[in-house]
This record gives structure tokens, C-alpha cells and sequence, in this order.
């Protein structure tokens, strides 16, 4: 289970749906597992604007990983793209039509003008080169420090056993070979209403649902 899901966890208890204390869940009595990943800064520039901050910084430091920076790094607001476009070129004079830029006509007498071969174009980028990947683009030391500690972070570092706890209602959820198991008991799934209207229900088969403890979330049922 990688960290970087975390951040998009809460409980799943109803009643904790409301209470900001359910989010983010902490982990208990984790075993963390490092698995090399490639690096790619794009991803991560992409990811952090979703990125709940203080949620992540303090799961981090819940696992040992206290290098992160107080504020949400590149939150710098970037360039709007344009809608509409003006052509800014000249209009022709009057009585005369424009030519078309790419036109392959030539008039009568005029010699046709063969333009050179192997003509470099900068503005086109071979795609198998190693420099258009992601994560081989040129980045300033400081920013490309903290992409690599995010990076180990969120997508590098799993946690392979262990459990993760509510900070409203307690309830834990086992994480085994890296999953966690998110299924709720019946009586956690139900609203407090919807389980005290079931106490004096005795469904067929002789057994009876005698006591519902809410408070301790507990169900006991006996013959």
C-alpha cells in the first residue's frame, strides 16, 4: 500500500463521515517495504495540487519521514492559457488578395523556389531522444531535491503490514501483503437509529438479537 493512497482515505463508519478528526487515518505497528520506482518529476508536479498537505506531513511523520517542507512546494500560480487568438498580421491593401502562406502555385514565368533540404526545425523534438522523457527533464537542484524526497515518499515506500487507525471512532483496518481490508461489520455500516430499531427484532430460526451495544460497537448475539 503505497502512502500516497492515504491521502485519499477516510473512514468508512458512518458516523464518521462529518468529523474531520476521520481524516487522515494513522498508521499502526507498520512494516515499510522500499521498491525502486522510476523517477518522474511530471507525475509529481501533476499530483500535488490533490494533495491534502497536513494530512500527508503528519502520516509522514507518523513513519519516520520528517524532511517535509511546512508549506506545499511549487504552489505558484501559473500562466492562464489563452481562449481566443488576434492575428496580429498587417491586413492587405485594398484591392489586392492575401497569398497564402503555404500556397504551391507559382505564376507564369516566375521560377519555382525549392526550399533546402535538411533544414533543421528547433521547434520539433525527436520523441525517442532520452531528453523528451519526464524524468530527464533539466530541473533546478532545491526543486528537483524535493520532487526526489516526494517521490520516495508517496510512490517509492509501501507499507506491507500493519493497520490503519481512525482518529474519531478507532476502528483499525488490517493491512496484509500491502492491502487494506476497508470491509465493515454490519453493525459499523448501520446508522445508530437503524441499529436501535432492531432490538426488539427476532428474525425466524429461533435466534434473537438481544443486545446492541453502540457505544462500544459491539454486537453479541445469542440463541
Amino acid at each position: 500500500m503505497k502512502i500516497l493512497t492515504t491521502n485519499f482515505l477516510t473512514c468508512a463508519v458512518r458516523a464518521c463521515k462529518s468529523s474531520p478528526a476521520a481524516f487522515p487515518l494513522h498508521f499502526k505497528d507498520a512494516e515499510l517495504e522500499h521498491q525502486d520506482v522510476d523517477f518522474n518529476p511530471l507525475f509529481l508536479r501533476n499530483v500535488l495540487p490533490r494533495l491534502e498537505w497536513e494530512a500527508l506531513r503528519d502520516v509522514a511523520k507518523e513513519l519516520g519521514f520528517t524532511n517535509l517542507p511546512a508549506d506545499k512546494p511549487f504552489e505558484r500560480p501559473s500562466s492562464p492559457i489563452p481562449t481566443t487568438f488576434v492575428d496580429s498580421s498587417p491586413a492587405p491593401a485594398l484591392g489586392t488578395a492575401p497569398i497564402p502562406e503555404s500556397s504551391s502555385a507559382v505564376a507564369v514565368g516566375e521560377t519555382p523556389i525549392i526550399p533546402p533540404e535538411n533544414v533543421d526545425e528547433p521547434d520539433k523534438m525527436d520523441v525517442s531522444s532520452p531528453q523528451s522523457s519526464p524524468a530527464a527533464v533539466a530541473l533546478p537542484d532545491e526543486e528537483e531535491k524535493t520532487l526526489r524526497d516526494l517521490h520516495t515518499l508517496l510512490i517509492e515506500t509501501e507499507v506491507m503490514e500493519g493497520k490503519l487507525v481512525c482518529g474519531n471512532c478507532g476502528h483499525e483496518y488490517a493491512i496484509k501483503e500491502g492491502i487494506a481490508n476497508f470491509l465493515l461489520p454490519e453493525h459499523l455500516g448501520m446508522s445508530p437509529s437503524t441499529a436501535l430499531s432492531q432490538l426488539d427484532r427476532k428474525p425466524s430460526g429461533g435466534k434473537g438479537l438481544q443486545q446492541i451495544d453502540i457505544s462500544k460497537r459491539d454486537v453479541q448475539l445469542t440463541p
